[in-house]
């Protein structure tokens, strides 16, 4: 990853910036249509987010090692504890790679993050630090309840969205602290409230859905139900077996379907959401209908999410969204959704020039 050199633990917004490009096309996305100040409070966010999501993902780590250091991790990042996140950077520091990707990056570089965080305005820091002590949480308690498995083996639906809602209905509740913050009415703020959780775990469960097959063989966790897959004769440990495919892609598929389940409340909360701060429509009109999109594409073909095919939208149509995505009113919400439902969006564009 480019960027200019600081020293460790030195505030550097512009080396923020470029991380979330490095770590998340689609968040990356989103950062990039955003305005001031919430780019810049999104990004720093996202990145405390990132630092926690990517211990946790981590296989080579054993699961009590893991858990203390994510707990040392919530400590650094708490303001109400003495705990420096040079305590966080020591702990982590037997675990990084050799050779560190983007997000062992952005790993090694949590004081730098850390640091750009501190600069930000209080009121921000007060939005943010809530939402992300308790994804760090819920994952070191995720790791602990799962330590003698390898890796994380979801039983039934209900833990499912318990685990989503940690890896992302908190960000939901991070976004919703910022977006929150100004001259907003009670009813408003409350629908908000209600269905940012929804939002979160809407784009969760579409990469759920489509990453089945790099989730087990890249990171050991396997966040189908082992519930639904027991009722259709598969066990965990073999989902991605080619003797299993049929039966697993119809698990992929009722895991999809949970997915929509939450369309609406997601469409609900970008409809209600206010362009203050510097948010914009555009930034989370994006995410929501590539997951719409993905969905559309597992409901045709849900086998491709359990081998390195892999599931995803065309370059072509995330190109025709981002495009689309850049002039949307509340209003075209729901008839750009239904379309990208039906087939790609770039066809859908050409077919009506």
């Amino acid at each position: 990853m480019s960027g200019r050199e600081h020293g460790p633990g030195e505030a550097d917004l512009e080396w923020c910036h470029e991380a979330v490009q490095g770590v998340s096309r689609t968040f990356a996305l989103t950062v990039d249509v955003l305005e001031e100040p919430m780019a810049s409070q999104i990004c720093v966010g996202y990145l405390l987010c990132r630092v926690a999501d990517t211990v946790e993902d981590a296989g080579h780590i054993p699961p009590d090692a893991q858990s203390d250091v994510l707990r040392t991790y919530r400590r650094s990042i708490d303001p109400d504890d003495e705990t420096e996140i040079a305590a966080f950077r020591a702990s982590v520091d037997e675990w990084l790679p050799a050779e560190r990707d983007d997000d062992w990056t952005v790993v090694a570089e949590a004081p730098t993050i850390a640091a750009t965080f501190e600069e930000l305005d209080p009121e921000a820091q007060d939005a943010i630090v809530p939402p992300v002590l308790e994804m760090v949480d819920g994952m070191a308690m995720f790791v602990e309840r799962h330590a003698t498995e390898g890796g994380l083996r979801i039983d039934d639906r209900d833990e499912l969205e318990q685990y989503c809602y940690y890896a992302a209905g908190t960000v939901g509740n991070l976004i919703t602290n910022l977006l929150t913050r100004g001259d907003l009415t009670e009813e408003r703020a409350t629908r908000l409230r209600e269905t940012a959780e929804e939002f979160g775990l809407l784009l969760q469960l579409v990469n759920v859905s489509k990453d089945v097959y790099d989730d087990y063989t890249e990171e050991n966790n396997v966040y189908l139900p082992a519930e639904w897959l027991e009722a259709e004769g598969v066990e965990q440990e073999r989902v991605v077996h080619p003797e299993n495919r049929e039966s697993s892609a119809r698990v992929v598929g009722r895991t999809a379907d949970y997915a929509r389940s939450f369309l609406d409340d997601a469409q609900a909360y970008l409809e209600t959401m206010p362009l203050s701060n510097g948010n914009t429509m555009e930034a989370w009109t994006v995410p929501y209908l590539l997951a719409v999109g993905t969905l559309r594409e597992l409901g045709s073909r849900p086998e491709d999410a359990l081998t390195e095919t892999g599931v995803k939208v065309s370059r072509q149509e995330v190109f025709a969204v981002m495009s689309a995505a850049s002039d949307v009113g509340r209003d075209s919400l729901a008839e750009l959704r239904q379309t990208i439902a039906r087939t790609p969006f770039h066809r859908a564009v050409g077919s009506a020039d």
